[in-house]
Formats: C-alpha cells, structure tokens, sequence
C-alpha cells in the first residue's frame, strides 16, 4: 500500500487558504511525484476517451498518495474547465480551417442541457457547501464508499440504467449533489443522458454540462479562501494534455466498439483502490 505523504505541519491543522502558498508538491518525495504525474495522466486520458471518470477514475488513487482532497478536487476542477472546453472547441476550429466558414457548430444539446441544468444545479450547490465544511476525512470515507459502488457495478456489467422519469429525476438530483462534494457524480448523471441522447452527441454534452457545473464549485473554492493550486498546474496540466491525447484516440475507437471489457478491468481497479483506500482511512482514524 502506497503511504500517504505527510504535510508540513504548518499545513496540516491550517485551512488551505489563497494566502498560504506553499505548493503541495514541494513536500513530496520524488516518487510520490511520479506517480501523481501518472495519475493525472490517466486521468486526461479517461476523460477524453469516455467522457467521463476523470475524477471517479482518479481521486481514489490520489488519495491514497496523499489523503487530502481539498488539494486535488481544484486540480481536476481545473483539468476539466481545460479539457472540456478544447474538446467542445475542436470541432468548431476543424471545420472553419476547413472551409474557411467559422460557425458555432457543436455536438452539443443545448436545449437538452438546459434541462439537465435546471434540475442538478440545487443539488449542485449543495454538494458544494458540504464538501467546503465537511472534514477533509469524512470527504475521503464518502469518496472511496462511492467508489467501491461503481466499482462493483463495472464489473458485475450492472451500470446504473434508469428507464422512469422519476428514477430519471433521482438519479440526476443525486448524481449533482455528489458532483458537488467530490466531482463523482458522473455515471448517475449519465445513466439517464445516455438513454436519451444519440452517442454522437454524448459526450460533448457531457463535457458542457461538466464545464459549467465545474464552474460553480471553483467559483465556491475561491470564494471560501481554498487554495486552487495554480503552481501546480505547471506540471499536472501537460501530465494531463498527454492522457487527453490518448484518450481523444479511444474514443474513436469506442464509437465503433463497445468497450465492456474494457469497463470491467476499470472496476476491478476501483474496488482494489477503494477497499485499499477504506482501510488506510479506518487506521488513520484509529
């Protein structure tokens, strides 16, 4: 098991505030730092190449190099703004060098966003408030419990499905509240879209729904004084390009397969990572 690297003292008992700017990374071992590099690798490649899972698919690992989410929730808030965003974009950019016609042409619903919208917002900033007064080890407990649950529905095939519209509005009200505490709210959410949008056009909506739900948690991290990172985006945001990369390279590919094994090994991971992970959190509480 990978040992959490500790803090500074200074750091530990202080809230993380825009004034302290210390830099996480200056207290981590060099291998500590590689394997965060990797991670936030494999973090842009499972965003681009599934739509989703950037945090569900990276948090757990984080937190088991280091046990301190309110560090890295800023990091993959700021990843997704970025990557989102390129993602929405290129289709635009192709086609006007293309044709030399620059026209606001996305893959994106925007009628069916709005709708989306207006029933995870609340839930949304609620999640957000929570994760901002929780205790950072109450946030890791919730993160690594609802791990272990998507977890197990990867590798039992049992994805969450809705097929009512009041699980519909169940599954979207939870899947925006727990964004809003730690950014894992994605499969709930997607349960529903993937049943109601054509695959073209998924994940792009996607990315548009993350972009602005992503907004308004960085928004509250600011405002509460949190420390978003900036230095160290130098070095996690190419680490991230590369895996965005990839992934854009998956998921062409995925349009033509569905990639079911694929999902299985991740739950296999997931389960490994949160049971690992619910163990460290239940010694560090002893």
């Amino acid at each position: 098991m990978i040992r959490s690297a500790p803090l500074p003292k200074e750091t530990i008992r202080r809230p993380f505030t825009k004034t302290n700017c210390m830099s996480f990374f200056d207290d981590l071992s060099f291998w500590h730092a590689v394997l965060i590099f990797l991670i936030f690798i494999w973090s842009g490649f499972v965003r681009s190449g599934l739509g989703f899972g950037g945090a569900v698919l990276s948090l757990p690992f984080l937190l088991l190099v280091l046990d301190e989410p309110l560090i890295f929730l800023p990091l993959v808030s700021v990843h997704l703004l970025v990557f989102s965003s390129l993602t929405i974009a290129q289709p635009i950019v192709a086609a006007g060098i293309k044709t030399g016609v620059w026209r606001l042409d996305t893959n994106v619903d925007w009628l069916y966003l709005r709708k989306i919208l207006a029933i995870t917002i609340v839930p949304k900033l609620l999640g957000v408030f929570g994760v901002i007064s929780l205790p950072s080890h109450i946030i890791t407990l919730f993160i690594f419990v609802i791990v272990l649950i998507y977890g197990i529905s990867y590798v039992l095939n049992r994805q969450f499905v809705s097929n009512h519209p009041l699980l519909d509005l169940t599954f979207l009200i939870l899947g925006g509240y727990i964004s809003g505490t730690s950014l894992i709210g994605a499969p709930l959410i997607i349960s529903v879209m993937a049943r109601q949008l054509p695959r073209a056009q998924l994940r792009d909506t996607l990315f548009a729904l993350w972009f602005i739900l992503v907004s308004i948690k960085l928004a509250a991290f600011a405002a509460a004084g949190i420390d978003l990172q900036w230095r160290a985006h130098l070095w996690l945001l190419p680490a991230a390009g590369i895996g965005h990369l990839l992934g854009l390279k998956f998921h062409r590919y995925s349009l033509q397969v569905e990639p079911k094994r694929f999902m299985q090994f991740i739950g296999v991971a997931l389960i490994s990572v949160a049971l690992a992970g619910l163990w460290q959190t239940a010694l560090s509480a002893n």
